[in-house]
């Protein structure tokens, strides 16, 4: 607030106030000028190679659902960026706020425009970043580090598995590009990977959009200074999970595990957020919870798929941002005036606070669902689409009819019982907020009723242009108005507002038994993330105490027994070795050379894993390495074997001298390790021999063999292949290798010169 400590007097938030509030603003009239295209049902693309080597190209696609969603990014953007400057314009960390705002506007943009996926998943995490650094602003305080770390994790862990279906749909579909994605959906359908791709996609949206079971960290983003609420909440991060959801719908929804799958877990959402808001007292938490209620609502109006409900997911989109930007914005303005957000120490606000009500209560009555507002056209359509679905018709009504009765009754403790009533005292006296902040809160209310009375604008420029390009057929009618007739939604409303108003009587008591129920619950998911959490710090610390105890040799046994566990198994998986192998031939066509240096060989290894002297197992594994440059010589390599006999001999003179400083190999305990040092030993030289072997058998490709051997004379003037392929073909990896050699050995020299440690003078007092 503006009211922080070291404060620092700026007139509207100085130049970044000013910047943050007319980028945005200048981003919604461009934008405006695209709705008539848009609504006669173009789709508008364009496009810029940008990794051409992956096929990544910066696409842009604006048809209907992109449109609508930018349009309240930036149009919502830039009412709270003008509210943020007077509300936050004296904090001194004002300039780095609007960055963070303007990253995690842009990052939403570019989501919602983007027509590739991998471009689409590169904004999909700079909303999860900047959306860290916004909840975490306050970072002198725990609970806003806390809040903002959780919401990194649980969005982070879903971007991954995001990345991973992207991957796999991109695969399938021969093309990361969403404009030919969405038309291949029966293709997508039908494909084994089908069900994977669902689960990935799926798995990012329900962590970003905060659906159950990873609810638990959207109401702690309430740390957040309250602008960053209102827009986090309203139009941008939580939204893109339903943006996901529905940008694919036409690709990889309208089968039962999309149906089941959203409608189970949007509804239990919807209900179950609606109930938690009822336990709070803190209206910004009321508000946090609404949220997710709104999030499961869509969530389960997209997977229902019909093209009414497609239609009532997109109008609620909207009416859902209107209202939840201007109520946030309102208690932001109560918070500022009184001190305090508590529903049950506000009273009578409207007589201090006239201008501030009216928009509360507008905006609170549209959330209710009650005419003229748009809210009523809302819900309506929600419980039309709903009523006509021919699988799922009593869940999807009934938990759309749940979530209304208590969005009703929950209007009234947002908005009637803080403005009304005997004015009560708060801990700053209440007064009347800015004309900044109040902007913000009464064009949205405005709108809200504007949309009720006139729906046609709202059908014409955002609701019919964003059905066609989620439901896939731009013949779709849509239709809005705020009466026709008495039918079974007209009904269900006037059941709605009855049973909201019961609800509304009794919140109070409600609120109390709610929260015995819930403290008796034994599952409790936010202080179930601590205890995960606390049981990845126990793993790492226990995998670090055995993993990294500073031996070297458990060290190499490690990276050992990895290595031949992980490669056994996928020999045995891949069945690499299901081939004949006739090893009596193969033994036959050994001379008495090879038996020669087989036996050298292995008796070098043998004495090596015996000896208990440092000096002759560094001999014996140099006879290991005398041996095999034999085996070059006698398989025509003689410059590898040259190298060989070089670094062999030079290794045992040099270890050799450093091994005369060293203790014997056979200290107390240690004597016992040595036979599974062997087994360890003998199962990765199987392993290894077995891959060799495997290769051997199977066909070889020639290739780069083929290319070396043709080119090496013609274009690197050489006929060592071997040499040329070293210092051209690959002469910047050999300069790589030259250079840390180099490195090296350049840290040795200065280790070895370095000077002798010298005893503190008072130590040599002390022994004297």
């Amino acid at each position: 607030m503006a009211e922080a400590a070291g404060e620092v007097p700026r007139a509207a938030g100085g130049p970044a106030g000013w910047i943050s509030i007319l980028i945005p603003a200048a981003i919604f009239v461009w934008l405006v000028q695209f709705v008539p295209a848009i609504a006669s049902g173009e789709v508008i693309l364009w496009a810029y190679d940008w990794v051409p080597s992956l096929d990544i190209r910066l696409s842009v696609i604006l048809d209907g659902l992109s449109l609508t969603f930018a349009l309240l990014i930036s149009g919502i953007g830039a009412l709270v960026t003008l509210y943020s400057a007077r509300y936050l314009g004296n904090h001194p960390e004002y300039p780095r706020f609007v960055l963070y705002l303007m990253a995690f506007m842009f990052g939403m943009l570019g989501l919602v425009l983007a027509d590739n996926l991998i471009a689409l998943f590169v904004f999909w995490e700079v909303t999860t970043i900047s959306s860290y650094l916004l909840i975490g602003f306050n970072s002198d305080e725990a609970k806003s580090r806390r809040s903002a770390l959780q919401a990194l994790l649980v969005t982070g862990t879903g971007g991954l598995a995001l990345l991973a279906g992207i991957i796999m749909l991109g695969n399938v579909a021969g093309s990361f590009e969403l404009s030919v994605i969405l038309s291949q959906g029966d293709m997508i359908r039908a494909h084994p990977l089908y069900a994977p791709i669902v689960i990935l996609f799926l798995a990012g949206a329900f962590t970003k959009s905060a659906q159950f079971p990873f609810h638990f960290w959207l109401p702690n983003a309430m740390a957040a200074p309250t602008p960053v609420s209102a827009y986090l909440h309203s139009a941008t991060m939580v939204k893109a999970g339903v943006f996901l959801m529905a940008r694919m719908n036409p690709a990889i929804g309208g089968t039962d595990l999309w149906f089941w799958t959203l409608t189970i877990a949007g509804g239990f959402t919807a209900v179950f957020a609606s109930i938690l808001a009822m336990r709070q007292t803190d209206i910004k938490q009321v508000l946090a919870y609404t949220t997710l209620m709104a999030l499961g609502t869509l969530t389960l109006f997209i997977g229902a798929g019909t093209s009414d409900a497609i239609k009532a997911m997109m109008l609620f989109l909207v009416v859902h941002s209107l209202y939840k930007a201007a109520l946030f914005l309102m208690i932001g303005i109560v918070d500022h005036a009184t001190g305090t957000r508590e529903a049950e120490v506000l009273r009578g606000l409207g007589r201090k606070m006239p201008v501030t009500a009216v928009a509360a209560v507008v905006a609170a009555v549209s959330m209710a669902g009650i005419p003229p507002l748009v809210g009523f056209i809302g819900k309506e359509f929600l419980y039309k689409a709903g009523l006509e679905l021919d699988q799922g018709m009593f869940w999807v009504t009934g938990a759309a009819f749940a979530a209304s009765a208590l969005m009703f009754a929950v209007a009234g403790i947002v908005a009637l019982r803080p403005f009304f009533g005997k004015l009560a005292e708060t801990p700053k006296p209440a007064h009347e907020g800015p004309v900044m902040m109040l902007t913000g809160p009464l064009v949205l209310a405005g709108l809200s009723l504007y949309f009720g009375l006139f729906p046609d604008t709202i059908e014409a420029w955002l609701v019919a242009p964003g059905t066609w390009a989620v439901y896939g057929d731009p013949t779709v009618s849509v239709d809005l108005y705020l009466f026709r007739e008495v039918n079974a939604a007209f009904i269900l409303s006037l059941v709605t507002f009855a049973t909201g108003a019961v609800i509304y009587a009794i919140h109070r008591p409600l609120r109390n038994w709610l929260g015995r129920v819930f403290e008796a619950n034994p599952i409790k998911f936010d202080p179930g993330w601590d205890q995960v959490l606390d049981g990845l710090k126990a793993l790492a610390a226990w995998q670090t105490r055995h993993l990294q105890s500073g031996v070297l040799q458990r060290y190499l046994f490690t990276v050992f027994a990895t290595l031949g566990v992980a490669v056994g198994l996928t020999i045995w998986a891949r069945d690499a070795l299901a081939f004949d192998l006739d090893l009596s031939s193969e033994l036959d066509g050994l001379l008495f050379k090879h038996w020669a240096v087989l036996i050298f060989v292995a008796a070098g290894s043998i004495l090596t894993a015996l000896t208990s002297s440092r000096m002759t197992a560094i001999v014996c594994l140099g006879v290991v390495g005398i041996g095999v440059a034999l085996i070059f010589i006698m398989f025509s390599a003689p410059d590898v074997a040259i190298t060989q006999l070089l670094v062999e001999t030079l290794v045992v003179v040099l270890v050799a001298v450093a091994m005369l400083k060293l203790p014997h190999l056979d200290l107390p305990g240690r004597r016992d390790k040595r036979p599974w040092h062997g087994v360890l030993s003998i199962g990765v030289g199987v392993v290894s021999s077995a891959v060799l072997i495997a290769v051997m058998q199977g066909d070889i490709d020639r290739r780069l063999t083929d290319y070396f051997e043709i080119t090496s004379w013609p274009e690197a003037y050489g006929r060592n292949i071997v040499n040329v392929i070293l210092v051209d073909f690959r002469a910047l990896d050999t300069f790589g290798e030259i250079a840390v050699v180099v490195v090296a050995a350049l840290a040795a020299y200065a280790l070895l010169r370095g000077t002798h440690y010298k005893k503190p003078v008072a130590a040599k007092e002390d022994e004297a």
